[in-house]
């Protein structure tokens, strides 16, 4: 059994271009998926946020729309409920990489409010992909890649092939012209290579020993990715 490390956003809010705070965190389904597919392969779990906060779940993504039905929907919520990791996270900056076999990134808008500029977060994404250990990152979680610098002043992940929630799904979302800046656009500009798939539709990009998933459709089969890494 390996001991996984979940790194979760601890806003509650994106804050827009025009200075209004989009009620947010992190994406259900992008948290329970992986949680499941990982808790049947029989690992562990640890939680950790900025602060130690308990993350915030985006109550749109615990929407029917979003769940393939009313039922799906409850399914998820429950499942939720009962993930008591979620509620007793540690402190991002007490973490040691060390204690963990791969590290994974649940998106949701959360991550663009505060991982997007968070050192501890960054330190921990270089020393991850410098570990050779999988590191798996989905949606709107690789805005945590904008932090990894490296001491030179360059991107961690300037090269390296990734996919993430693309600027066709933020426009088709509504939230194109109403945010501060577009995350494929970003990563794009760090010297990332972002490899963009049909928007919703199902999309991993695995580059060494990083493993990304462009939307909430890809949380399942990214994690499906990481298992056969740890396997």
């Amino acid at each position: 059994m390996a001991k996984i490390l979940f790194v979760m956003t601890g806003a509650d809010h994106w804050t827009l271009a025009d200075g209004t705070k989009h009620p947010t965190g992190f994406w259900a389904e992008e948290a329970v998926a992986p949680y499941e597919a990982f808790k049947a392969a029989g690992h562990e779990i640890v939680v950790a946020t900025p602060g130690g906060v308990v993350p915030t779940v985006d109550r749109g993504s615990l929407a029917p729309e979003f769940n393939g039905g009313q039922e799906g929907a409850d399914r998820v919520a429950a499942t939720l409920a009962s993930i008591t990791e979620l509620g007793q996270p540690i402190a991002l900056k007490d973490v040691r990489l060390d204690d963990y076999a791969a590290v994974f990134y649940p998106g949701g808008h959360g991550p663009m409010e505060d991982l997007a500029v968070d050192p501890v977060s960054g330190r921990l994404l270089v020393d991850a992909l410098a570990s050779g250990r999988p590191l798996a990152v989905v949606c709107h979680a690789p805005a945590a890649m904008l932090a990894a610098t490296k001491e030179d002043g360059t991107n961690a992940f300037a090269g390296y092939k990734v996919t993430a929630f693309t600027n066709a799904e933020e426009a088709q979302a509504g939230l194109a012209d109403k945010a501060r800046w577009l995350l494929e656009t970003r990563l794009v500009e760090a010297g990332i290579d972002v490899q963009v798939g049909e928007p919703w539709a199902p999309h991993v990009v695995v580059d060494r020993n990083l493993l990304t998933g462009q939307n909430p459709s890809s949380a399942a089969p990214l994690a499906a990715e990481l298992v056969k890494k740890l396997a």
